[in-house]
């Protein structure tokens, strides 16, 4: 029986605001030249109706985890505020799709009404802890997520940061898969980050910056400004947290501090899923709970890596292979916050979507 570680430390959617708009219409006759009399058309008022829409991103697996393609608006149903609201259209956004067992990669249609984008934008974070219940996991994990590389276009970019007592820097987005692979296989673990310079668009630490990161001193902080960084890239980006956890043990469980509901603010308005992947040897730990929520809450999944590693990692490539952009419309309400709940009707299959979504302009 293992220990218990209880105590271990898309396309914009178009311009619109809501509610009904009186437009006024007139027009004035031109002036008569032998009576010199103004001739004025009545008055006319045209009622328009304009709809706010908002933005979901559901990826849907199926249960061996790979994506499950070819869905359409009417096989989606999206609750806002507790209240049903139409879904007007599903957009697939995917790229190939392939195991991380070195598959090679199958073509994926894409729809022809999906943004132009640079590829996939995914972001790995690496929680460092040489404890042992932890080494061991982040290790194995390290060499595994190379399989990841394998699954990648040329489109693709992905960003490497690690997390220990700072945030710190080892690649802006890059598709260099040498550069990324001898990051994993060598570099987090036994060297310390080299000067980074920002990539070409996009970038990350156009807006993230080493000395930022250097003055981040909690995984919630940390989480917050990768959020922040992400916003004005397009689409819905993905970041991996390969890690033990966070939060804190209290009386009533565990307790989410250092300004979690920024970070999460901060994903959710970035359109960024977490994917938390837990290195922990341990069938349960207290920590786990911050891993379980933040992915839960931006669209993502959490799994254990300690007893079936090869498991977690063919889900992450079902979920990184491309998601659905669903235009709702919102019904009306006073709030910049929604509450969210994506369900599938028709098909069968695991729905990640977030569990809310804001009212700011989507990127």
């Amino acid at each position: 029986m293992r220990r218990d570680a209880r105590n271990a430390h898309a396309p914009r959617a178009p311009a619109a605001a809501s509610g009904r708009a009186l437009v006024l219409a007139s027009t004035v006759a031109p002036l008569s030249a032998g009576a010199g009399i103004a001739a004025q058309q009545p008055t006319r008022y045209v009622e328009r109706v304009d709809v706010a829409r908002i933005i979901v991103d559901a990826r849907v697996l199926d249960d061996r985890g790979s994506p499950v393609t070819g869905l359409t608006a009417d096989d989606f149903k999206v609750s806002i505020d507790g209240k049903p609201a139409r879904v007007e259209t599903a957009t697939w956004v995917g790229g190939p799709t392939a195991d991380v067992d070195g598959a090679p990669p199958e073509s994926t249609p894409r729809d022809a009404g999906a943004p132009a984008d640079p590829g996939r934008l995914i972001v790995f974070v690496f929680q460092k802890d040489f404890e042992g219940s932890r080494l061991v996991g982040l290790m194995r994990m390290l060499l595994k997520s190379r399989g990841v590389l394998d699954t990648l276009t040329p489109d693709d970019r992905v960003a490497i940061l690690s997390f220990d007592f700072h945030l710190k820097i080892w690649s802006d987005f890059t598709n260099d898969r040498e550069r990324l692979d001898r990051i994993l296989a060598h570099d987090l673990l036994l060297e310390q980050p080299p000067a980074v310079l920002a990539s070409p668009w996009p970038s990350l630490i156009d807006r993230l910056d080493p000395d930022s990161g250097r003055r981040t001193y909690g995984i919630e902080r940390a989480l917050e400004l990768i959020g922040q960084a992400l916003q004005p890239l397009p689409g819905s980006k993905s970041l991996v947290l390969i890690g033990y956890g966070f939060g804190r043990l209290g009386p009533s469980g565990v307790v989410m501090e250092n300004n979690y509901g920024a970070a999460r603010q901060a994903l959710v308005d970035s359109r960024t899923s977490v994917f938390s992947l837990d290195v922990t040897d341990a069938d349960y730990h207290s920590l786990e709970a911050g891993l379980q929520l933040v992915s839960g809450q931006t669209g993502g999944f959490y799994s254990k890596t300690n007893v079936f590693p090869d498991r977690a990692l063919r889900q992450l490539a079902g979920a990184l292979a491309g998601y659905y952009v669903l235009f709702v419309e919102r019904p009306e309400a006073r709030r910049t916050v929604h509450d969210i709940k994506t369900e599938l009707t028709r098909r069968k299959g695991n729905v990640l979507a977030t569990t809310s979504v804001s009212e700011r302009e989507p990127n």
